[in-house]
């Protein structure tokens, strides 16, 4: 956890991700606007630690999937476990705990 840390730490939202992949990373950036985060997206092809990151991730349990998303410097999983926060009601509060976003004002 490391070589994660100094990374997941920047911003409340991260993920790693990969150039050039399927929409699955864009659709979760997409999700995360949506509710107002604005997450750090790592292109793991594209950064120097990237073999690294990759090492860690695998050790965290998430086997290269990518993308592979923290919250709250916390990880999270891939879009599966997202998608499954978001549905059971939790996506908004973790993004508010993480203070990724302020308010939710879920009338919208």
């Amino acid at each position: 956890m490391e070589t994660l840390r100094p990374l997941v730490d920047q911003k409340p939202v991260v993920i790693f991700s990969r150039t050039n992949t399927d929409p699955i990373t864009h659709s979760m950036k997409q999700l995360f606007s949506s509710y107002g985060a604005n997450p750090l997206v790592y292109e793991m092809d594209e950064i120097e630690s990237g073999a690294e990151v990759g090492n860690a991730l695998e050790i965290l349990g998430h086997i290269l999937n990518l993308p592979a998303i923290f919250i709250g410097g916390q990880f999270v999983g891939g879009p599966n476990e997202v998608i499954g926060l978001q549905v059971r009601g939790q996506l908004v509060q973790n993004l508010i705990n993480a203070r990724a976003i302020w308010v939710w004002n879920n009338n919208n």
